[in-house]
């Protein structure tokens, strides 16, 4: 056991260690560091392969280390059918996808940066799949989200990898704002901190007075990750990234993270009216959005990024309906559209490279210059519309045997469904077939069969969507059934094959393939169609984004204007106005106002004339015509205050209160004298009235404060501290001295260090305002003090 832990922990930071070496390893091999840098995916691979058979006999593998271990806190990891498969496609997959990038970006000047973020890309995903702690996979969701971020806007030159890098962001960065509300939801209604516990607190959550606040915040996470509608408008965008960066987005990582979520969830949120309501709904809405917005797309990445919108929108729909069909549909699905979608990024990608055009109608024929690519063009097409013998063939039956029924739902989403399949079985052979059939069209590079490592990998992916569906009960006690388990709560045994459902399913597959033949055939009519209907549509949520981005500057923009106008008066009267409202306001509302002591009777005439001297001194302040006399006057309280310290008993403090009220004075004057403030008070009398009266406020504020101070019990456990250690430990017999100077020594240094920054800054502006008149009076002499 220890032994897998030490080697799962080694496998989840191998990513890491990847992005770490990656530019120094490009540096030295260039682009041929891919092979070496393929090796860390390679062994987490291969490691988590080795735990496939424990978790195929119904095992899950938990182990972490503590973190915080007060607080519940650990890294920690839960694999079973689910997480362990998703593991296995995102390395292995990452695997392919770095033999790919290094012929694909071979010469690039950014190729190690580039390598960098897919590891920290790769780690990030893998991270949020096998996280047992809550806090750990939010971590990690956020962490696919800013990585994304980065690869998206990887030619940051251009502006509109820019606006799709920061689209991303802030739609799936806002997403992962409810989910962090969402799991603080949960944690709440459960009392648990770790999946591995959630999964038995089910009726626990379904019965919970916040279950439906904690569904909500958690299909906001989902719903903007995995790009369900009206959030589905940044995943096509997201095609301004490399290639390599959109086959792993759409097939193995961050676009089925939302997804993962939601297969995780299952078992503790679904069997609900409100789950079997919004994710089938949400769901079949972005199925047919996706699809026909493909259709009208002739850009080969375009037409593949919203038939991935359209089938996460498929598999949410089938976690929704949570029958046992759907359920295992779901996890047919999940892996044949890894397979075949990666497979087709990858082959458009290859055309990309080897002609200069993704646009399919600027291509045709090449099926004699790219054989091999075309071959593996069909087959991952074959796969994708459904076809025999692929893996695909085995999900869409499944789907149909899932969703036919009698009752007006069934009916209404199986028409959904069959719809959005014969559009993406019109759309794979559209990417399969148009560009190689037909006669040679003049491109931009004279194409020609690709390197090996560009065709590696989607070759690779083919020809398992073959394998995994001619040995198909090999595959199902690997990998489907443990998946459907995982998801269903409960054991699961998977038993497609390549024999079709016979009755209604078979006749609603032939009607899908029938319906997409037909799409095909008229593949530009119904692109014109699809245009002139979004045309009469009007603009989309794509829009609606910048609509609300704009707004959203211009509301900052305002706010910033009030906020910061740009006058020290407005900054300082707000400053006193939080203070008076801080100190007044909670003493009020929580009945903490002190009780108001009698006046002494044993007041002594010395101490009268003290009283006597701070009462004249304000009211020399504010009789006083200039600003000079104010300064001069305000130090005759300070002096007032520290003469009563030395009557009662505290020289020390009385000492220090001399001092600082002569430095304040000294330097307040001489600033005073050097800027030449003008002495005229020009506020009009509303504003004196309101600065007088927070000046009170706080007064009054403090003197509240000070006097509920002084009538609560005394705590001296300071102060026998402070006695008994002073001398013993400090070695110093002025108990005062030694608390400035060594127990608040750190304190004491940070407020010389204030002060000296404060005298610097003083400083500086008496010489740039001194410098600023000699130049005046050089050029006009006259100038100098005129408008004083």
């Amino acid at each position: 056991m220890a032994d897998v832990t030490a080697l799962t922990f080694l496998a989840l930071c191998l990513p890491l260690a990847g992005a770490l070496a990656a530019p120094l390893v490009i540096r030295i091999l260039g682009a041929n560091g891919a092979w070496l840098l393929a090796a860390a995916p390679l062994f987490a691979f291969l490691h988590f392969l080795r735990l496939l058979p424990q978790v195929a006999r119904g095992q899950t593998i938990t182990g972490g280390y503590a973190w915080v271990p007060s607080y519940n806190l650990s890294f920690s990891w839960f694999l079973d059918g689910l997480s362990l498969a998703f593991a296995l496609l995102i390395t292995g997959i990452g695997t392919l996808i770095v033999l790919y990038a290094g012929a694909y970006l071979r010469g690039h000047r950014d190729q190690g940066r580039f390598f960098s973020f897919i590891f920290l890309f790769m780690g990030a995903m893998l991270g949020i799949v096998v996280s047992d702690s809550f806090l750990m996979f939010f971590i990690f969701w956020e962490l696919t989200s800013i990585t994304s971020f980065l690869l998206i806007g990887f030619d940051h030159e251009r502006e509109a990898a820019r606006r799709a890098a920061l689209q991303a962001l802030v739609v799936t960065g806002g997403g992962g704002l409810c989910l962090l509300a969402g799991l603080l939801v949960l944690w709440n209604m459960s009392g648990v901190t770790q999946m591995s516990q959630l999964i038995g607190a089910g009726d626990l959550l379904r019965e919970s007075p916040l279950y439906l606040a904690a569904l909500i915040l958690v299909l906001g996470g989902a719903f903007t990750k995995s790009a369900q509608f009206p959030f589905h408008f940044w995943l096509p965008n997201a095609m301004e990234a490399p290639t390599p960066v959109s086959a792993y987005l759409h097939s193995a990582t961050m676009v089925k993270a939302g997804v993962y979520l939601l297969m995780r969830l299952n078992p503790v949120m679904g069997e609900t009216p409100a789950w079997e309501i919004l994710l089938p709904f949400f769901g079949g809405l972005t199925l047919v959005v996706g699809t026909a917005l493909a259709i009208r797309q002739t850009d080969l990445k375009l037409k593949l990024a919203y038939t991935t919108v359209s089938s996460l929108g498929l598999l949410v729909m089938l976690i929704g309906f949570g029958s046992d069909h759907a359920i295992e549909a779901a996890a047919l699905y999940l892996v044949a559209h890894s397979l075949f979608k990666g497979a087709l990024f990858m082959v458009a990608g290859i055309i990309d490279h080897e002609t200069g055009t993704r646009d399919i109608t600027r291509l045709g024929g090449l099926g004699r210059a790219m054989p091999l690519t075309w071959l593996i063009a069909i087959a991952a097409a074959f796969s994708m519309a459904g076809l025999p013998p692929f893996f695909g063939f085995l999900a869409k039956e499944e789907i149909y045997a899932a969703l036919v029924g009698g009752d007006i739902r069934a009916i209404t989403f199986t028409a959904i469904t069959v719809f959005g399949n014969a559009l993406m079985f019109a759309v794979a052979f559209a990417v399969a077939l148009k560009p190689f059939h037909g006669r040679p069209a003049q491109t931009p590079k004279t194409a020609h069969e690709a390197p090996i490592l560009l065709w590696l990998g989607p070759a690779v992916l083919a020809v398992l969507g073959l394998l995994s569906a001619v040995f198909a009960t090999f595959t199902h006690a690997a990998l489907s059934s443990p998946i459907a388990a995982a998801i269903r709560g409960d054991p699961v045994e998977i038993a497609i094959s390549l024999a079709p459902h016979l009755g209604l399913p078979l006749a609603l597959s032939l009607l899908t393939v029938l319906l997409g033949i037909g799409v095909y055939w008229q593949l530009d009519r119904a692109r014109f169609w699809m245009a002139v209907f979004l045309r009469a549509a009007g603009r989309g949520p794509d829009h609606g984004f910048d609509l609300a981005m704009s707004g959203l500057v211009r509301f900052a923009g305002r706010l910033i204007r009030f906020v910061q106008p740009g006058r020290l008066e407005t900054y300082v009267a707000c400053t006193f106005l939080c203070l008076a409202a801080i100190l007044i306001i909670p003493p009020i509302l929580y009945g903490e106002l002190p009780h108001l002591p009698a006046w002494p009777a044993d007041v002594r005439l010395h101490e009268w004339a003290v009283f006597l001297i701070a009462a004249f001194g304000l009211a020399a302040v504010l009789v006083a015509h200039d600003r000079l006399t104010a300064i001069v006057s305000l130090g005759i309280q300070g002096f007032a205050v520290a003469v009563i310290f030395l009557l009662f008993g505290a020289p020390d403090l009385s000492f220090t209160q001399f001092m600082v009220e002569t430095l304040s004075v000294v330097i307040l004057a001489l600033v005073m004298t050097r800027l030449r403030l003008s002495p005229d008070d020009r506020r009009p009398p509303g504003r004196r009235l309101f600065h007088g009266a927070l000046a009170l406020a706080c007064g009054l504020g403090f003197s509240l404060l000070l006097l509920r101070a002084t009538q609560a019990p005394f705590n001296d456990a300071l102060t026998a501290f402070f006695n008994a250690y002073s001398k013993t430990i400090a070695h110093g017999a002025n108990v005062v001295n030694v608390i400035i100077v060594d127990f608040r020594g750190t304190d004491t240094l940070g407020e010389i260090a204030v002060v000296a920054v404060t005298g610097l800054a003083i400083l500086a502006l008496i010489r740039i305002r001194a410098g600023s008149e000699r130049k005046l009076a050089a050029n006009d002499p006259d100038a100098v003090g005129a408008g004083e």
